[in-house]
């Protein structure tokens, strides 16, 4: 009995101590955050009168100052001004701010495991948005991310908006700085959302706005190189074989249940290529394949799958199975007219490959030495 008390008492104790690392790493963050903010305002604020030269100079005056302290570097100083001067414009342009978004001052206690999760999956959130910023960073969303993610969002983000698009999502997924890369990389800003879908008229509020958000188009499947001619059946193989990839691309919440998987319909087998769970929107979801462009047919037989999945595996608490059909190329109207009276929720988009270069065309390319020795020659 004793021994059982204590293995109790000392895992709540452990759940404490983990609470108080994870809030003092999110303070932390949240201080460097606003050191470099100030920074880049304070060098702004100067630059005109004494010119970019004088960032060589600070540099090394606080490298000389603080010897055992990183970020003093002319690229980190440059990285402040930067990061000062793409949101400052967002105060000035919308009063209100779009990423002025406040976040929740005090962290949850942990009382249970929470050895594997992260500080930024500990933050709540909070809609409230602040009319009047005060200048003080620390009150909104990108404090809440760690610098070097801040670097790749104002970086590479084209304005404001895609930005704050970025910094919710890396605070809502606890993305690593390298998957906020590749997600960046692969456009997600502008292709989430995007699908061609029915939801607005097959699910009710807010769930269809919900699942209208969880689609995009294109899908990008660039971890995948295959040589043409390539076979539905192939597509779907290397899918399930870079499983993890794909429901990194599917997005946050997809658990995958089977591919190809078996119904048996009035003594008749049918194989739905790919089907996932929501967990978010408690709902299956039946992705077909199609190596080919849209056509209005596939709509059917999509509506078909679903209601065989709603009528055989449905539980009484989920939601209605949710249909995705990834073709190679789609006609916008064509998809909207087919899915129009369709009385099962789902959507229509592309999806891109990489594609192997054929053999006689890779031997008639100059290899990466003779263009490096080329640009020596030059």
């Amino acid at each position: 009995m004793i021994d059982k008390s204590y293995k109790t008492w000392l895992t709540d104790l452990k759940g404490k101590i983990r609470s108080a690392q994870i809030k003092a790493a999110v303070s932390v963050n949240t201080e460097l955050i606003a050191l470099y903010w100030d920074m880049g305002k304070m060098i702004t604020e100067k630059q005109t009168a004494w010119g970019t030269g004088f960032l060589e100079q600070l540099s090394k005056d606080l490298k000389t100052e603080f010897p055992g302290m990183q970020g003093f570097s002319r690229r980190n100083l440059s990285n402040t001004v930067n990061f000062y001067q793409f949101y400052i414009a967002s105060i000035v342009q919308q009063p209100v701010g779009l990423i002025w978004q406040q976040p929740v001052a005090k962290l949850p206690v942990l009382e249970n495991d929470v050895k594997n999760q992260q500080p930024v999956d500990q933050l709540q959130t909070n809609s409230e948005i602040v009319k009047q910023p005060d200048g003080s960073i620390v009150q909104h969303a990108v404090a809440q991310i760690p610098w070097g993610h801040n670097i790749l969002i104002f970086s590479k983000s084209k304005d404001v908006y895609e930005a704050n698009f970025y910094v919710h999502q890396t605070i809502e997924n606890n993305w690593s700085r390298d998957v906020l890369g590749l997600q960046i990389k692969s456009g997600l800003y502008q292709r989430k959302g995007k699908a061609i879908t029915n939801f607005s008229h097959t699910l009710p509020k807010p769930l269809s706005d919900l699942a209208e958000q969880t689609l995009k188009d294109p899908y990008v499947f660039d971890f995948m190189t295959l040589s043409k001619p390539y076979q539905e059946k192939d597509i779907e193989n290397q899918l399930i074989k870079h499983i993890a990839k794909f429901l990194l691309e599917l997005g946050k919440g997809f658990a995958f249940v089977g591919q190809q998987y078996h119904l048996e319909i009035a003594g008749n087998d049918y194989y739905i290529d790919l089907l996932f769970y929501h967990i978010k929107l408690k709902c299956y979801l039946v992705i077909e394949l199609k190596n080919t462009k849209f056509i209005p047919e596939y709509a059917g037989k999509l509506n078909f799958y679903l209601s065989a999945v709603d009528s055989l595996l449905k539980q009484s608490d989920d939601k209605s199975t949710i249909g995705l059909i990834l073709c190679r190329d789609k006609n916008n109207i064509e998809a909207e007219f087919a899915l129009r009276d369709m009385n099962k929720p789902m959507g229509v988009s592309e999806f891109n490959l990489t594609e192997i270069l054929p053999e006689e065309l890779k031997s008639s390319l100059p290899t990466i030495e003779e263009i490096e020795n080329e640009l020596k020659y030059e």
